[in-house]
């Protein structure tokens, strides 16, 4: 049976990463553990998929949902499945009511209370009672979330963006942990229903997933029973250490004033080139911040790096920033207005 994580730092290697105040220290080294935690369980599970797993954990404890663009059979499900079954509930009331997967499969007949849930009448008591939908959940996988109509897509709006649902009138809060995956085909445009502008500024990541390379489709064809059956068993962590996690990173990953002003610079120069028909907003940066503390410490550091805006960047940025007619190279133009804010920052001195 898989163990709970044990947070006993005196035999925590990454206790020595970081510095600053020793309760800091304590906080942020459980942090550093409990990702490492969560990204080893799905890896177990998902092969070949190391990044997208990284970019994935570092979107959950975030705060932010992931956009993932990809073909059948990609291993979408077995990623989310894996990474709800890697965060346990506590055995208390509150959380009685949030399961930790949902799957949502979207299609062109989904009502809005499919996915919120529905006023239920009740004989015994004379009243209506509401009945939780799927998104009452810590993980949920939105299957083909584009193949669903603008009235569904408003309510996962609504549930993204403010994780509260609102039906007759009344308004649900979500799981303080809730966590949206969603899909689409990109080769598959019939019956689809192209994701607005707003909802697509929601995801924090939008991730085009391609095929594994050999050694590990290898390695998936030779695992597939013990990992169907559960049988690479491996530690997990609770709700409640994660959301604590999310709390410790934001206040133990230092943040630097140059780091700022390098993404400041970066959209300032996106949105002044003439290869660049709509730039990315101001939100963007602000979701973009906690995305970057998480992924420093994921490396086991206490401070945002140029590395981190180098990986993080593009793809918080890709699915916002809107190409010119004609322009295609979107990687050309990044790489081009990041060249001189990047040099500045590498001039700083970020600790």
């Amino acid at each position: 049976m898989p163990q709970e994580l044990s947070l006993d730092l005196k035999t925590d290697p990454s206790a020595d990463a970081v510095s600053g105040k020793p309760a800091a220290d304590l906080n942020l080294a459980q942090a550093i553990s409990i990702l490492h935690t969560l990204t080893d369980s799905v890896k177990k599970q998902v092969l070949g998929r190391d990044d997208v797993i990284d970019l994935t954990v570092i979107a959950l404890v975030a705060g932010g949902h992931v956009l993932l663009e990809d073909f059948p059979g990609s291993g979408k499900t077995t990623l989310a499945k894996a990474l709800g079954e890697a965060i346990k509930s506590e055995k208390n009331t509150e959380e009685k009511t949030f399961a930790p997967f949902r799957r949502i499969q979207f299609t062109p007949d989904l009502l809005p209370s499919d996915v919120t849930g529905v006023p239920v009448f009740d004989s015994n008591s004379n009243a209506f009672h509401f009945r939780p939908g799927p998104l009452f959940a810590h993980i949920v996988l939105a299957d083909e979330i584009n193949r669903t109509s603008p009235k569904v897509q408003s309510a996962m709006l609504e549930a993204m963006g403010e994780k509260q649902i609102t039906v007759d009138n009344t308004t649900y809060l979500l799981d303080e942990l809730f966590f949206v995956i969603a899909t689409q085909n990109p080769l598959d445009l019939v019956g689809t229903y192209p994701l607005p502008t707003p909802q697509l500024d929601r995801f924090l990541f939008k991730i085009t997933m391609e095929h594994i390379d050999r050694d590990a489709e290898m390695s998936v064809l030779e695992t597939y029973i013990e990992r169907r059956d559960h049988k690479l068993t491996g530690e997990f962590v609770t709700r409640r250490q994660v959301l604590s996690a999310r709390k410790a990173i934001e206040d133990g990953v230092n943040i630097h004033p140059a780091i700022r002003a390098c993404l400041v610079d970066i959209s300032r120069k996106l949105r002044a080139d003439d290869r660049v028909l709509q730039g990315n907003s101001t939100r963007s940066l602000v979701l973009m911040l906690p995305a970057l503390q998480v992924a420093a410490a994921l490396q086991r550091r206490n401070y945002v790096s140029a590395d981190d805006i180098g990986m993080l960047l593009p793809r918080v940025l890709g699915h916002r920033v809107e190409l010119a007619p004609g322009v295609t190279d979107k990687e050309k133009v990044f790489s081009d207005c990041m060249q001189a804010p990047m040099e500045q920052l590498a001039r700083s001195t970020l600790p």
